[in-house]
């Protein structure tokens, strides 16, 4: 068995199957003529087998995986072979059978994300069902007039109302393509690649292991769009390195924390939640790049600053001449990673073809480099072996990102068939009393609260969903609505009692959980400010609208979170310390006193 708890000699199976799911999401991109009722299910029979069989440990869990993925894939494969005759039924079922059919999809899918990510997220995804099922019998204005079974199944089932909804196809036409470019990259040296670059760019400066931390983590969370998977991969290697040049271990597992989680906010990819953001909203990516560039840089910025102070107080030392990697190899391995990204953000923005189809020739790009190694010789062998590893990470990222996303579109498809999410969003707004700012704080908070339980993109999802248009009421732009939400939904990677990249972080340097938690908080406060911030200075997310009044934005915003960061971690009398995170705090909200 290997470490997935697969049999090795079945390695070849998951490596076709794999190999099928990326062949299939890319086929969608150049052939473009199958229906959604087609397409989504086919996805979702793509990745029941990888979340019910390939990641099942013990007898028990295989058997009734294997059981699951069978039912699931059987009703799948049925939907999207009789789209055209389900599509003439509007979302209404016709008989026992499609009854039986809704409700074990229903289940599979909820069964399916508890075993990727666990209990919260489904647990939500029932309790949106049994609201949607018996939520007449509520009073008050939180109650609803009903739905016939066969109507409320059938439009989360048969119609693109639920399990099929746009959300869903976000995740078949363009995260899944986005998760194949990463599973693609992080095969060969491109990984090696944003080390050394980082290695390379701040090595020698003082607290130079963090700094390689921060810059690594910033370049390889883009693309993996997970906190949690970053902190375990470049953090196998950055924590390792500062707790051997003396750091001080509740700081290096809070700076890999901090930087991982900044990962997701980072453009050109951000992640899955740029691409979900686009279907949201309707704005197009390079705009959507474009707002969340200035804000992602202060982010990182402000940790850089943080990380000064720490250097200061506690004399971290550059990473040693000899442990740096050399200039010849970090023009290789940096090429790795350069010519696959120079090939998507060219076809981008100079050609102008759909990010999907961009990064499609940025995957072939990619893999045509698996075949060469670092001596820049073809290596066919290496190649081979690279490319199962692709296909491997492939289906089980897919098959992640894929359990989330359909499960939570559970939760969408009730709120639109109960009209629950207006509801929410008059509580919003009576209980702020029409006014902006208590509504940000109320939807800051639960973002918060949801975030601890779900994935990022799942409580962005929801959050924004049910208090997007309190905020779009109250006189925000959508895209400032939307990524103050995704901002705040990265809150609970660091915040406590649950956050997942602290937990990881602590865990891999055997250090106290809050302790990281608390410096983390402390190095990573732009996450907490920066969002209050955008709104405060709408013109820091204007680059492409109004260049200099941005970069002036930018500028103020970034002087007082320098003052808020020296404040909470510089060695200055504590009446001193509350004076620079007065005055900053004051100068990033300082438009709203204009």
């Amino acid at each position: 068995m290997d470490i997935t708890g697969a049999p090795v000699s079945a390695r070849w199976v998951w490596v076709a199957l794999g190999a099928l799911t990326g062949a299939f999401h890319l086929g969608l991109i150049f052939y473009g003529l199958v229906p959604n009722l087609a397409a989504r299910p086919l996805h979702m029979a793509l990745i029941l087998p990888w979340v019910f069989v390939y990641a099942a440990h013990g007898r028990i869990a295989l058997f009734s995986g294997a059981v699951l993925a069978g039912v699931g894939i059987a009703g799948c494969l049925w939907i999207a072979f009789n789209h055209q005759m389900l599509r003439n039924q509007y979302g209404f079922l016709e008989n026992g059978f499609q009854e039986a059919l809704a409700v074990a999809l229903l289940l599979i899918t909820m069964e399916g994300a508890r075993r990727a990510i666990g209990w919260p997220l489904p647990l939500v995804a029932l309790l949106a069902l049994l609201y949607g099922l018996y939520g007449q019998h509520i009073p008050g204005e939180f109650g609803h007039a009903g739905t016939p079974l066969r109507s409320f199944l059938g439009t989360l089932v048969i119609a693109e109302g639920g399990l099929w909804g746009s959300l869903t196809g976000v995740s078949v036409g363009v995260v899944s393509v986005f998760v194949i470019f990463g599973a693609v990259l992080n095969a060969g040296e491109a990984g090696q690649g944003f080390m050394n670059v980082a290695a390379a760019a701040a090595g020698r400066l003082r607290g130079g292991a963090a700094k390689v931390s921060v810059l690594s983590s910033a370049l390889f969370g883009s693309i993996s769009g997970s906190a949690s998977a970053n902190v375990a991969s470049t953090g196998a290697i950055t924590l390792p390195a500062m707790t051997r040049l003396g750091y001080p271990k509740r700081l290096a597992a809070a700076t890999e924390a901090v930087a991982s989680s900044g990962g997701q906010i980072m453009p050109p990819l951000m992640g899955a939640g740029a691409f979900v953001m686009v279907e949201l909203t309707g704005v197009p990516y390079s705009e959507i790049m474009l707002a969340a560039l200035l804000p992602a840089i202060l982010y990182f910025l402000t940790v850089w600053q943080g990380l000064n102070a720490f250097a200061g107080r506690y004399d971290l030392q550059p990473i040693p001449a000899e442990d740096r990697p050399a200039r010849r190899q970090v023009l290789i391995t940096s090429g790795f990673f350069a010519i696959p990204f120079a090939t998507l953000l060219i076809a981008m923005f100079a050609v102008g073809y759909t990010p999907q189809y961009a990064a499609a020739l940025a995957i072939f790009a990619g893999l045509a480099l698996l075949f060469v190694d670092v001596s820049l010789r073809p290596n066919l062998g290496q190649g081979l072996s690279r490319l199962a590893d692709a296909m491997l990470n492939t289906g089980r990222q897919v098959a992640m990102i894929g359990s989330i996303i359909i499960c939570a579109s559970i939760i969408i498809g009730v709120l639109g068939i109960t009209g629950l999410g207006v509801k929410i969003t008059s509580v919003i707004l009576s209980g702020s009393g029409g006014a902006l700012w208590p509504a940000l704080l109320l939807t800051a908070l639960a973002c918060l609260l949801l975030g601890m339980e779900v994935p990022t993109t799942a409580a962005y999802v929801i959050c924004i969903s049910v208090a997007g248009p309190a905020l779009t009421e109250l006189g925000l732009e959508p895209l400032q609505a939307h990524l103050f939400v995704f901002w705040f939904a990265l809150l609970s990677t660091i915040t406590p009692p649950v956050c997942g990249a602290v937990f990881i972080a602590a865990g891999m340097v055997q250090e106290n959980w809050l302790r990281v938690a608390l410096t983390a908080m402390a190095l990573g406060v732009g996450l907490y400010v920066i969002p209050l911030a955008m709104i405060a200075n709408p013109a820091l997310i204007g680059l492409r609208e109004t260049p200099g009044a941005a970069v002036l934005a930018f500028a103020i915003v970034g002087l007082g979170l320098s003052g808020v960061s020296r404040g909470l971690i510089g060695q200055a009398a504590w009446p001193v310390r509350c004076g620079f995170v007065a005055g900053g705090v004051a100068l990033c909200f300082a438009a709203l006193w204009w």
